[in-house]
């Protein structure tokens, strides 16, 4: 009895002592200092990014980590404020959206109202 005791301590003490399994990387924040070409195709590449459905009438990609805590809104030409990235982060109850205005900065301001306000659309 005494020793299955001791071999029982024993593994719960090799389990604590184990290497724990290693959490994805946070998505990363805007770094408006890199050009927009850079920036998007840094963003696009993180692990566990996923493009949504494209929209063709829309000018714009999206893309969600998998946990849907961050969105990123990437333009394409044509788009108002083009370029431009803006990121939506989900903290304590509340979606924060900053971003990077590369180009117009009146038609930044519209996009960025336009992405404010999907927030509050509801069917």
């Amino acid at each position: 009895m005494r020793a299955s005791a001791l071999a029982a301590l024993l593994s719960l003490f090799l389990c604590a002592c184990a290497p724990k399994a290693d959490a994805p990387p946070a998505p990363l924040g805007l770094d408006c200092a890199l050009p927009f070409e850079a920036q998007a195709a840094k963003l696009i590449a993180q692990p566990r990014m996923t493009p949504a459905p494209e929209d063709y009438a829309e000018p714009y990609k999206f893309y969600s980590s998998e946990d849907g805590h961050v969105s990123y809104l990437i333009t394409k030409k044509g788009a108002p404020g083009h370029p431009a990235i803006l990121m939506q982060r989900a903290e304590g109850g509340e979606v924060k959206t900053s971003g990077c205005p590369y180009g117009d900065r009146k038609h930044y301001g519209e996009l960025r109202a336009y992405l404010e306000g999907l927030k509050t659309w509801h069917r």
